[in-house]
């Protein structure tokens, strides 16, 4: 099938949710995509950061075809071997002792949520029930998460919204003490927000909200859907800040390219939950986490972790040289391999001129243009996508 008879069809028979761009990804290898006209592109959005380690990359890919053959899915009435494998993985490179599968990020927040409630109510009483969380943040399109996410765009059209959730500016520490009650059981947030326009947390800011969340018996939640799983250069973004979270939330590069979501929590915190006060039918099924366990493996080994960093860095001086060129661009933000180059123009223009000359990226908050590579992108390719950038970027400035 081509591109225009893929999308024809589409048009008829598929709802009508997303912006799509007119043609059809039909196969991958590494850090390069093919369409179903045959053209090739070097992909810098990775399935907006699912494709971590490219694509069918051969050591997942192997995994899911062994696994395939054995065993698909079973319920979670019984005991799932890679289940219990990627669980203790997760635990031993973490500061988290206890791990819930689901099935992508949003069911992992809507998780971290229930649990944060649930803790609460048994430690302090029925009254401790809201959740704080930061603007522009992104935590899902669950009607809960949806609520959490802290961005009036995405609640237009779905009220009445659950209630018990707030909003502050992002790394506004006065603003989230003045807002703390008796009433609040946890704060999330994304150390690096993704989808608002990769802004990052600042280290000082993270570590008095922790000191705030111990002094009032509130639950820290880190949203690392995004930043997670060796993106920012160490397996989880909040290491960086030496900050750790009661609980933590991960899906997009965990399956390696296969849908999963995790939900991680200490101890104490996980205990709130009993059987039957959580499930998930397909969450934690054997052919997702035979695939997370592979690509696991391979993003927590220190030396892989060691190369982002290297990359992301060449990256970002690369874009900073093009903030010298270009005066509409603003500033270039992120750490590792999620960076951002925000513009004070809309950036629509230069995402379809990068496209015609055989690149993906990807704009958010219609001024940032966002740079999610596979985390094996080579510095050669590096350059490639700057040069091709650098000429988008002329064009626009030339008008």
């Amino acid at each position: 099938m081509s591109n225009q008879s893929i999308l024809e069809l589409g048009q008829k028979y598929v709802m009508n949710t997303y912006g799509r761009l007119p043609f059809a990804l039909v196969e991958g290898k590494g850090t390069k995509v093919w369409d179903a006209d045959g053209k090739e592109y070097i992909d810098f959005v990775a399935g907006l950061a699912v494709n971590a380690l490219g694509h069918c990359h051969p050591v997942v890919t192997e995994a899911i075809r062994e696994q395939a053959g054995k065993l698909v899915h079973c319920s979670n009435l019984y005991w799932i071997e890679p289940q219990v494998q990627l669980a203790q993985l997760l635990v031993e490179n973490s500061c988290l002792d206890k791990v819930f599968f689901a099935n992508s990020g949003a069911e992992a927040n809507e998780a971290a949520i229930k649990l944060a409630r649930k803790f609460a109510k048994l430690h302090y009483g029925e009254q401790k029930y809201e959740i704080i969380t930061m603007r522009q943040s992104f935590h899902g399109r669950t009607l809960a998460t949806l609520t959490a996410t802290a961005q009036e765009k995405f609640h237009k059209g779905f009220a009445p919204l659950p209630e018990g959730f707030k909003y502050v500016p992002f790394n506004d520490y006065d603003s989230l003490a003045a807002l703390v009650n008796e009433h609040t059981c946890a704060i999330m947030m994304e150390p690096i927000q993704g989808e608002g326009g990769v802004y990052a947390a600042q280290g000082d800011y993270l570590h008095k909200v922790k000191k705030l969340c111990q002094e009032k018996g509130i639950l820290l939640i880190f949203d690392e859907v995004q930043c997670g799983m060796g993106r920012t250069g160490k397996l989880f973004a909040y290491e960086h800040f030496g900050v750790e979270p009661d609980i933590m939330t991960l899906a997009k590069a965990l399956g390696g390219g296969v849908a999963i979501g995790a939900m991680l929590a200490k101890d104490k915190v996980a205990a709130a939950f009993q059987p039957g006060d959580h499930a998930s039918t397909f969450g934690g099924n054997p052919l997702a986490m035979a695939a997370g366990l592979a690509a696991t493996k391979i993003i927590a080994d220190g030396k892989f972790l060691a190369k982002v960093q290297e990359t992301g860095a060449y990256f970002k001086n690369k874009l900073e040289l093009l903030a010298q060129k270009f005066s509409f661009i603003q500033e270039v933000r992120g750490e590792g391999l999620i960076l951002g180059v925000e513009l004070t123009i809309p950036g629509g223009d230069i995402v379809n001129s990068c496209l015609e000359k055989g690149l993906l990226i990807n704009c958010t908050n219609q001024t940032v243009l966002r740079f999610l590579p596979p985390l094996i992108v080579e510095k050669t390719e590096v350059e490639q996508t700057v040069e091709i950038l650098s000429q988008s970027l002329n064009e626009v400035q030339e008008g």
